[in-house]
């Protein structure tokens, strides 16, 4: 499954805290088969997995 990558900085720059998320240790594929559905924008940030699907241009500034 493909993830980004963001540092806690940046992630305080675009307020990625308010997308819906869950631990990095949870199952990315699971997530996005049961409530993201398989085409979700999945950004890491800190111990966070965010699904920022709704703002695809944090998606695309992350690494």
């Amino acid at each position: 499954m493909k993830t980004k990558y963001m540092t806690k900085t940046q992630g305080e720059a675009v307020n990625i805290s308010q997308f819906p998320n869950f631990h990095k240790s949870g199952s990315i594929t699971g997530m996005k088969r049961l409530y993201y559905g398989v085409n979700a924008l999945l950004v890491r940030c800190g111990s966070y997995i965010y699904n920022v699907t709704s703002a695809p241009e944090i998606y695309n500034s992350a690494h």
